[in-house]
């Protein structure tokens, strides 16, 4: 009987200890309510490339295939306007500028040749998607984003012996969670955009060096993917 009181006792502590965290007074009760919001975001990402390869010889009897063999960070900023649709979702779009590059390898199937290039990027990305949050607990409530988006490549140079499309479009999805600060909220976020179009650039009359042409002619199709991580400002 003893222990029992006494179990009944701690579980007694803890369900009082919980249930004071759930009433802590909550840090702008109303946020979630307001029409249209704005915001700002900043983080990193990381692009890459699904690139398909021919496998079919050159005149000079080559066969090269080409790789992202590693990614390299790079900076996102951009805006956020939110609108209310109801207490669980939100329709968000979210201008984006992404500053990064993508290092792609050539290797030549018999000599073991390895060509290296890097494809400089500045996209301009116009993401739409649908919020779906969750019961918000205390000063904290999670959710899932998915949409699509369509991207502008600002920062291309022609005349590279591997050159990108100026449009891409995809969709994208991910995850997130609202924390809620005195004076704004506190949005981690993950997303991961995945391509639809074929962005390699076929029509190589900028190439001055006709010997670059079969980095291009090596591939049949090339798509787009990334990882972001931002954290939202609202």
């Amino acid at each position: 009987m003893k222990r029992f009181i006494i179990i009944l006792c701690i579980f007694n502590l803890a369900i009082t200890s919980v249930w004071a965290q759930l009433r802590k007074p909550q840090n702008q009760p109303y946020a979630d309510l307001k029409r249209y919001h704005l915001g700002f975001h900043v983080g990193v990402h990381a692009q890459d490339l699904i690139l398909t390869n021919v496998g079919i010889p050159t005149s000079d009897g080559e066969i090269w295939f080409g790789e992202i063999p590693s990614y390299s960070p790079g900076f996102s900023v951009g805006i956020i306007g939110s609108l209310y649709i109801n207490q669980y979702l939100d329709l968000r779009l979210t201008p984006t500028v992404h500053f990064g590059d993508r290092k792609v390898t050539f290797k030549e199937q018999n000599t073991k040749e390895i060509f290296e290039t890097s494809l400089r990027s500045n996209y301009l990305s116009f993401p739409l998607d649908l919020k779906y949050t969750a019961v918000r607990l205390n000063n904290y409530r999670p959710y899932v984003i998915g949409g699509v988006f369509t991207s502008f490549d600002m920062g291309r140079k022609k005349g590279n012996p591997l050159l990108l499309k100026g449009l891409d479009y995809g969709v994208e999805f991910g995850f997130g969670c609202d924390i809620y600060l005195p004076f704004f909220k506190l949005c981690p976020e993950i997303k991961f955009c995945f391509g639809l179009a074929d962005v390699l650039e076929k029509d190589r009359s900028d190439i001055s060096n006709d010997n670059d042409r079969k980095y291009t002619q090596a591939l049949s199709k090339a798509t787009s993917r990334m990882i972001v991580l931002t954290f939202n400002f609202e």
